[in-house]
């Protein structure tokens, strides 16, 4: 059996994937954080049961590419049953898109989730009456709490087997003799559109891009017949026929709502005193600072804390490894590579990429994100950019790669484009665990500070003529805020550990394995050549060793291995033996600049094009190169 998760942006519909299906879904306390949908499977009552997870879309009808993906999925993918999550503490805007679920004539049941937050609001919700006036089952959940949720899917189960399809809601007079006329014209269509006559009546009428190109690459006559009913809905109302279905929806939902919500006095409590202070004018952009600054601190502190001892060890370790193997041996050679693979994830990468991603996820689930882009949506304006471009760059501090996707929900082509090419010069985690290891450890914490205000500077700098560049201005921020939640240890641990599995499987193994061949390549002498190839630009630009030639080339398939590839062509962890205060500015500089690692090319290419893709990749190089060694002169002016 397969069912399928559908809701409105921050529904708590991934909240619900994940309790029955694993920690799959990356879910997050912001609207629009789910981009794709996820499929796993998951055991329900002793049944296996596939379970999908549509992203949050707000209607059935929208010129967004996320709606119009989940509207393909629903239309033309098989599955069983449908069940839609519902906010209950805004239930009659909820309602609109439960309406359209319900036109697709599809067995359905809605999951009346966020309980809890409609009960500190003051409202008070009749399922029984609600289910009545849907003609589904509806249960009462709260996702996050797990509370509900075996009575969901056990209902889900039953009404899989037995239920009959959802039945559209009645809409106004007008609207209805409309939808009637228009499936009129679509008589003896169903099985060939393969949808219900009537749904697809409402998405002609309402412009639906997709509906419209399915329908009359079919039969192109009825075009004249579905443009002359929508123009006389549009005489009788005055405003085009997708805005009066549209209109007719939403009055029905609130009048359900009216019908089964009984209201009393919100509860006033912490939530509401905290949002005073973070969304304050005078308040807000200071506490922003703050916490930034706090999760700052305790990165450098947990990180410094743990890598002294670590790197201790690993030198232990590796002293050891000499007296059996010596490293002038090709076997040595080898077996140090894979140890400096391994102790490089251990005592330099670690150290400091664990803290700050439980930090941001806690940011996340927080709810604080879509407050910092309040807060900085009036900035973002001044470079030219929408207020939710914040929600993808905050990401890209943690990866550039869902950075790059979730730039998908922004409104216009033009802000997707500009925030994708900026996420791109964002330092994620793997850039952070070298300005951290490097500068921060062994020059201190301001001068990694001042790596960052410079690259927030460069962001904005060139937001700046991109946004001057490309056509067209942003558009005011609409944005849903969401509760501010205490987000679960269980879910912040999953959510940490989701990201750090990653490294664990995929850059861990590429540091041991690079290790292992820059440690052959030298060995056979070959690491030279590609050295004395990178030169002009690392010896005679960047003013540093030759031997970094071949760390940079290691760095395109992951960041952090820049930092462990360092140490393996230097040969030693005491890295300010052997480098300059001044150099490790400079390498750090070009580092936190140059060409992205591949997985995050790959992602730019998918959204952007392989010619887009390759400009921006050129422009990273000339960026890296021209802050470094300004970095490497301004530093020997302070000095």
């Amino acid at each position: 059996m397969r069912f399928v998760l559908a809701g409105q942006p921050n529904s708590g519909k991934s909240t619900i994937f994940n309790s029955v299906a694993g920690y799959r879904s990356a879910t997050a306390n912001f609207p629009g954080s789910s981009v794709t949908f996820l499929i796993s499977r998951a055991l329900i009552l002793g049944r296996e049961v596939e379970v999908v997870d549509l992203p949050g879309i707000y209607s059935l009808t929208s010129s967004d590419k996320t709606a119009g993906k989940a509207e393909s999925f629903l239309l033309d993918e098989p599955y069983d049953l449908i069940i839609n999550v519902v906010d209950a503490s805004r239930l009659g805007r909820s309602l609109e898109l439960s309406q359209q679920l319900l036109e697709l004539e599809r067995p359905l049941i809605v999951a009346l989730n966020m309980m809890d937050e409609a009960a500190r609001g003051g409202m008070e919700v009749d399922t029984e009456a609600l289910a009545q006036h849907l003609g589904v089952p509806v249960v009462p959940t709260v996702g996050c709490r797990g509370l509900g949720l075996k009575d969901l899917f056990r209902v889900a189960l039953q009404h899989a087997h037995t239920g009959r399809p959802g039945v559209p809601l009645p809409l106004d007079r007008e609207v209805e003799e409309a939808l009637a006329g228009a499936v009129a014209l679509l008589e003896g269509s169903e099985r060939r559109l393969g949808m219900p006559p009537r749904f697809a009546a409402a998405k002609l009428l309402e412009r639906d891009p997709h509906i419209e190109d399915l329908v009359y690459r079919e039969d192109p006559g009825l075009k004249g017949g579905m443009r002359t009913i929508a123009t006389a809905l549009q005489k009788a109302h005055g405003w085009s026929a997708d805005e009066v279905i549209s209109g007719s929806r939403h009055a029905v939902a609130h009048r359900i709502e009216d019908q089964v919500v009984a209201h009393s006095r919100p509860q006033l409590g912490w939530r509401d005193w905290a949002d005073r202070l973070l969304l304050h004018p005078w308040t807000g952009g200071p506490t922003m600072l703050l916490i930034l600054g706090a999760l700052f601190w305790v990165v450098f502190r947990v990180g410094q804390r743990l890598e002294a001892p670590l790197v201790e060890l690993t030198d232990r370790l590796a002293a050891a490894l000499a007296l059996q193997l010596p490293p002038e041996t090709l076997a040595g050679t080898v077996a140090g590579g894979v140890l400096t693979g391994i102790a490089g994830g251990v005592a330099i990468v670690l150290p400091y990429l664990l803290p700050f991603l439980i930090g941001l996820a806690i940011l996340e689930d927080t709810g604080y994100l879509p407050r910092m882009a309040y807060i900085l949506d009036n900035f973002m304006h001044r470079i030219g950019l929408h207020g939710k471009s914040v929600l993808p760059l905050m990401l890209g501090y943690g990866c550039s790669v869902p950075a790059i996707m979730s730039a998908r929900i922004l409104p216009s082509t033009r802000d997707r484009q500009i925030t994708a090419v900026l996420a791109s010069f964002i330092p994620c985690s793997a850039r952070t665990v070298v300005i951290f290891g490097l500068v921060a450890a062994y020059m201190g914490p301001w001068w990694a500070v001042a790596i960052y205000l410079l690259n927030l500077l460069l962001v904005v700098l060139l937001g700046n003529i991109l946004a001057r560049t490309m056509k067209g201005a942003p558009p005011g921020l609409i944005l849903e805020i969401p509760e501010l939640q205490v987000p679960g240890l269980k879910t912040l641990a999953a959510k940490t550990w989701l990201t750090l599995k990653e490294f664990i499987t995929i850059a861990w193994p590429l540091l041991v394995v690079s290790s292992v061949v820059l440690g052959v390549l030298e060995w056979a002498h070959a690491a030279g050549t590609v050295n004395a190839l990178l030169a002009p630009l690392t010896v005679t630009l960047l003013g540093l060793p030759a031997a970094v030639g071949m760390t940079l080339v290691f760095g395109i398939l992951r960041k952090e291995l820049t930092l462990v590839m360092l140490v393996q062509a230097l040969g030693t962890t005491q890295l300010h033996q052997v480098l300059s205060e001044g150099q490790m500015l400079t390498f750090t500089l070009f580092v936190v600049f140059y060409v992205p690692c591949v997985a995050t090319i790959a992602v730019m290419a998918k959204e952007l094009g392989w010619r887009d893709t390759a400009l921006i990749s050129a422009l990273t190089v000339v960026v890296a190169v021209v802050v470094a060694v300004a970095g490497r002169l301004a530093y020997g002016l302070l000095v």
